[in-house]
């Protein structure tokens, strides 16, 4: 028996259920501050622009391979328990990036950091659902998620300024004092729900990720990221190389970042819980269209701004229907390691994006040719999703004719 749930005719959502927006809120930082403290590490280290950029594909990698083995190594463990050891490999992996006398040991350090953000979001998207009604349960993983919004809205510009002002590490000690509020908040709210202890056969789990829509639906998701991480593990040096703002503005126009998350993340969520397809299909063709359209922003400075924030809108819109859609195909069996190995495909991903863009960096045509070469993923991402909703149509067809035969 799980927690009680909202009437679904009330707009209350479940007190648990910020609870998981806080241990979100943690991780999101983690994953995203780097991008704004590309220059002070570079130059701190002695690395290029380029290497410090890996420093987001190890973390990226780092989920993608933790998430389906944490997951299975902690799926007869309670999902509170398992949230809460999360949280505490989080904050050691933050405090050791802070210590780290090297990129190399800062890179381990953020890879001991990544293998629990798979994990965390997989289960905790499992756990949002149970909290409401069916027909909320976009907007319950839209709240959940809201976490990392919220990170990329303060977490990315305040490490950003930290950065600047007091130097990269003691970004990293902040997020290891956030890892510590996440850890209690999470214990306080968060119950333990009684169908813990009855795990789902590992062979039906497994069953349950290789399904055709499954595997479409998780490689719609890498896409998706590869697209947005092309773009935007480089916006420090875009904006200041490039569009000509000062090292100082980056912060400021990381706000419009997560400010457009945010809206993008609601509206995904609402959207997603009325036409799940149709939102699927709109956000993705929205997402590349910004993204070739930035191609002719990038030398004006407002244009630029507004475009950052125009982004963060976008990239999240997507993020409700494509976690709702994997949740959906794997319905019954196996939701805990399909939901990780989604988040697990959103950091590969990721790193796959923040490569892809460093190779354009210092190899390829250069930052300004960033935005177009990003539009390409989710313009692929698009043709898989139209492919998937096409196969649907079709085997729903034939069931409907087999039920009347």
């Amino acid at each position: 028996m799980s927690n009680p749930v909202p009437h679904p005719h009330t707009g209350r959502m479940p007190v648990a259920l910020y609870a998981l927006t806080a241990g979100s809120f943690g991780i999101g930082c983690a994953e995203f501050v780097i991008m704004g403290l590309l220059l002070q590490v570079a130059t701190d280290l002695h690395v290029s622009i380029a290497a410090a950029g890996m420093l987001v594909s190890g973390y990226a990698l780092g989920v993608f391979a933790g998430a389906p083995v944490l997951t299975l190594l902690t799926r007869r463990m309670p999902r509170k328990a398992v949230l809460l050891a999360l949280m505490v490999i989080y904050t050691i992996g933050n405090a050791a990036c802070a210590l780290a006398p090297d990129y190399t040991t800062l890179m381990i350090a953020r890879v001991l950091t990544s293998l629990t953000h798979g994990t965390f979001f997989g289960v905790g998207a499992v756990v949002a659902t149970s909290l409401v009604p069916a027909e909320r349960r976009a907007s319950a993983i839209s709240v959940m998620f809201s976490g990392l919004t919220l990170a990329t809205l303060l977490g990315m510009p305040a490490g950003a300024w930290l950065g600047l002002h007091l130097g990269w590490r003691s970004t990293f000690w902040a997020m290891t004092v956030i890892g510590l509020v996440s850890l209690v908040v999470i214990a306080a709210l968060v119950k333990a729900s009684r169908d813990d202890s009855a795990p789902v056969a590992l062979r039906d789990e497994l069953a349950t990720v290789v399904r055709l829509q499954v595997l479409l639906g998780l490689l719609m998701t890498v896409l998706q990221a590869v697209g947005t991480f092309a773009l935007i593990t480089y916006v420090q040096p875009l904006l200041t190389r490039v569009a000509g703002f000062s090292e100082g503005a980056v912060s400021p126009i990381l706000l419009l970042f997560g400010g457009g998350m945010i809206l993008g993340n609601i509206l995904g969520g609402r959207f997603a819980d009325r036409q799940p397809t149709a939102a699927l299909l709109g956000s993705l063709t929205a997402l590349a269209a910004v993204l070739a359209a930035m191609t002719f922003a990038i030398h004006s400075q407002a244009a630029m701004a507004g475009f950052v924030g125009i982004l963060g809108v976008a990239a999240f819109a997507t993020v409700s229907p494509l976690q709702l859609r994997v949740l959906h195909h794997a319905s019954g069996a196996g939701q805990n390691l399909a939901s990780s190995f989604n988040i697990a495909a959103f950091n590969l991903g990721n790193g796959i994006g923040a490569w892809l863009g460093g190779m354009v960096v210092a190899h390829g045509p250069g930052l300004n040719a960033l935005p177009w070469v990003a539009a390409l993923a989710p313009l692929a991402a698009l043709l898989v999703a139209w492919l998937s909703v096409r196969r649907e149509r079709g085997d729903d067809r034939m069931a409907v004719a087999a039920g009347m035969g």
